[in-house]
């Protein structure tokens, strides 16, 4: 059976991974995986991640706990195949009064929403993080 929405996967996979406690997590690897793996590096959602070189690339996360608990309390899809959300740069939406991010795919590339709206780019508006 095909993949549907790997994005979508991806926030799954993370999100029943740190609900079983796991300290990893591997995914299947895609450019669009990698670019929202470095914006959650980069802002401190994750500790690191790698990508293997075999047949079948894996990106393996290393899920960031702080005493025991998940540093990420919620994350969720926003865009979704069925029903794409573009935002223009003034409408991208503050996650939780700013304490979260938006991830958002600019055609400068996958950046956070304060970086999006700074640069004055809009995009397709991924998923947010709390």
């Amino acid at each position: 059976m095909t993949m549907q929405d790997p994005i979508s996967d991806l926030l799954t996979r993370m999100r029943n991974a740190q609900m079983a406690g796991h300290t990893e997590v591997a995914v299947p690897n895609s450019s669009i995986k990698r670019s929202i793996l470095k914006v959650l590096e980069d802002e401190g959602f994750i500790n690191s991640w790698s990508a293997t070189d075999d047949m079948k690339s894996q990106l393996n996360i290393e899920l960031r706990y702080h005493n025991g608990v998940p540093v990420i309390e919620e994350i969720q899809r926003v865009s979704r195949p069925g029903l794409r959300i573009y935002k223009e740069s003034r409408e991208i939406p503050a996650v939780r009064g700013g304490l979260g991010i938006a991830v958002v795919s600019t055609n400068k590339g996958v950046m956070t929403d304060k970086k999006a709206r700074a640069q004055g780019v809009g995009g397709e508006v991924l998923c947010t993080v709390f």
